[in-house]
């Protein structure tokens, strides 16, 4: 029996130069291009007629609607103006990340990868062993009985032989996987969102922005600043795991699902991935909201 291969990390499906490209970087790349390319209609379409239709009506909803998620947020025109590009960008962005990668293809169609067997390197002063001398190793079980290829049983043999098959055929590595499935990216875009709530910091309090994380008019305006300090390192692992964390245990809960029974079982599970999917891209992008609006507060 084949046993279920789920990585925990992206896997590299070919290079460009030197750089790896793996399948969570190609299927972040499509989606990018889709949003490039739906933009660049959009504003074509806006420029060629007066009155909107199709496209230009689903582009006017999901930017009106998100500008006033972010102004019933702030309060404030400007902020809202200033604000509402990182947030759609993000919600966009993880959303369909997280439904595109329900998208049949996506983690079932791909290449086995049978990986390079490793070249002996013999030193010249190696002991070199006779092939006759060798001794066949000696497998202990859990029972503290000892294993030998002799006294194996035909259910072990069995097990042994499929392992070393299965490492042999290679492991299956799929084209394409949610860019959201992979801790790289969940890091990149925190890093993103933490750099921002700095950058707006400090734009609207200047360098008096990090008076709130060093403080050395009282002892207990230090101390204050430390855990300001820690709590806001914290927000990178905080918006970084959460999403990886909820993304990737639904991936693994489908490829369960699916494996065990792969017909009707598994559709109740997609539809509550797709709620998953819009909680978690609507979190992420209120979260880097709340806190660059806190950020921007002089007190």
């Amino acid at each position: 029996m084949t046993g279920i291969h789920v990585s925990i990390s992206a896997e590299t499906i070919f290079h460009l130069g030197s750089i790896p490209v793996t399948n969570s970087m190609f299927a972040s790349l499509i989606i990018s291009a889709f949003l490039i390319g739906f933009a660049v209609i959009t504003r074509l379409k806006l420029q060629n007629t007066d009155k909107p239709t199709g496209i230009q009506n689903v582009a006017e909803w999901l930017v009106e609607t998100l500008h006033n998620l972010v102004f019933s947020v702030t309060g404030d025109i400007k902020k809202s103006a200033r604000f509402f590009g990182p947030v759609a960008t993000f919600f966009i962005f993880i959303l369909l990340n997280n439904w595109f990668g329900l998208l049949p293809g996506f983690g079932t169609i791909g290449f086995t990868h049978t990986p390079e067997p490793k070249e002996i390197v013999v030193e010249e002063n190696a002991l070199v062993v006779p092939a006759e001398e060798i001794i066949e190793p000696e497998i202990v079980a859990e029972d503290h009985s000892v294993k030998t290829p002799e006294n194996l049983t035909k259910v072990e043999a069995t097990e042994t032989a499929e392992a070393e098959e299965s490492h042999d055929k290679g492991v299956f590595v799929p084209y394409l996987r949610a860019g959201t499935a992979d801790l790289n990216t969940t890091i990149a875009l925190a890093l993103i969102s933490f750099t921002l709530i700095q950058i707006f910091g400090v734009q609207y309090s200047q360098l008096g922005y990090f008076k709130k994380f060093f403080n050395f008019s009282s002892p207990i305006d230090f101390f204050v600043g430390v855990l300001e300090l820690i709590s806001e390192i914290g927000k990178i692992i905080s918006f970084a795991f959460r999403l990886f964390g909820n993304v990737f245990a639904g991936e693994v809960l489908l490829v369960v699902i699916s494996a065990l029974v792969p017909i009707l079982i598994p559709m109740p599970f997609y539809g509550l991935e797709i709620f998953v999917g819009l909680v978690q891209a609507l979190v992420f992008a209120m979260l880097s909201l709340v806190f660059y609006n806190i950020a921007t507060q002089h007190h």
